[in-house]
């Protein structure tokens, strides 16, 4: 019998509820501690899951020596305290996306995890998720050729408001770190590096950037055309156009959805990946594999791939002299 993982959860907003839901479902994997700065958050969290302990700092948590992996659901700007906070504890993580702010932080990160030889992954889901990985496979295999372009974007309306985390530019706030990352994720999984990057931005009055449009150009004339916005509603679809065909990620492709195969003669197919979940458990499964293999460090979300986007972010945020 594979050991049973026992879960901490850092950070109890939106996402955590989301993560926790999909967590009852993972064979092998249970909730055990849960840490908000608020006791009586962390209570009502804990309650509502099962989980036999709440504490009220990150701190306690990482200190509980029945503690096997911690997902950390804190703002952006929190990722890096709390990622070494666990690792010195000797505590597996599943950090969310992004993995900190900038490189810097991420090769620190990086290099704890290496010393004390536990496992460390940035949690961004969709690379999981079985549409996606799909998609990936039949862009490998070239079922319609080689892509000749895609097309990603990430938007939707929402009056600013400069209490909220979303527009928080010290928490990491503004379209890119948030959603723009995730058109990014799909340029990086499927067309690699690019060779050079144009990009433009507006932004909030505190500076924040409200929207992001980029061009990934990767010679050759294959291009991938990025979008991240918070004051537009967008199709957040992602679609490959490839030499025989085209290959559509449906609205919200970041999350479970549908596919549809379009080939350039034939009929177009609309692929249902019938999800039964929020999609969070693909991911934690993966990780309590890793975990129960002793492995420290993902073969899908690896150190390199997390570099190399926390790298482009950085990127992209000098471009548009966006800083935090």
């Amino acid at each position: 019998m594979a050991k049973t993982i026992h879960w901490g959860i850092i950070g109890l907003g939106n996402i955590a509820h989301k993560f926790a839901t999909d967590l009852l479902t993972v064979e092998g994997g249970k909730l055990y501690a849960v840490a908000s700065r608020n006791q009586e958050k962390a209570d009502a969290f804990a309650n509502k899951y099962k989980a036999p302990k709440a504490y009220d700092t990150y701190e306690a948590l990482a200190k509980d020596p029945n503690i096997d992996a911690v997902y950390i659901a804190t703002p952006h700007a929190l990722h890096h305290e709390n990622t070494l906070l666990c690792l010195e504890h000797g505590i597996a993580v599943l950090c969310e996306k992004p993995f900190a702010m900038n490189a810097d932080e991420v090769e620190k990160m990086i290099a704890k995890a290496k010393e004390k030889n536990v496992l460390l992954m940035e949690a961004l889901w969709t690379y999981f998720l079985p549409h996606y990985q799909y998609v990936l496979k039949a862009l490998k295999s070239e079922t319609y050729g080689k892509v000749l372009k895609l097309e990603a974007d990430f938007g939707f309306n929402r009056p600013f408001d400069d209490t909220s985390r979303l527009f928080n530019k010290a928490l990491g706030g503004g379209s890119l770190l948030d959603i723009g990352i995730y058109p990014i994720f799909a340029a990086l999984s499927t067309l690699g590096k690019p060779k050079s990057i144009e990009s433009e931005a507006t932004y909030f009055e505190n500076g924040a950037d409200s929207s992001c449009h980029m061009v990934f150009d990767y010679g050759n004339d294959v291009k991938a055309i990025l979008k991240s916005t918070l004051i537009e509603d967008t199709a957040t679809e992602a679609i490959f156009y490839c030499e025989r065909g085209t290959i559509k990620i449906n609205t919200m492709f970041h999350m479970p959805t549908t596919v549809t195969l379009i080939p350039k003669t034939g009929t177009a197919e609309t692929i249902d990946f019938n999800y039964k979940t929020i999609g969070y458990n693909y991911e934690a499964i993966h990780f309590t594999k890793l975990l129960q293999e002793g492995k420290t460090e993902s073969d899908v979300m690896t150190f390199e791939f997390s570099q190399q986007l926390i790298k482009t972010l950085d990127q992209v945020r000098n471009l548009i002299n966006l800083e935090y």
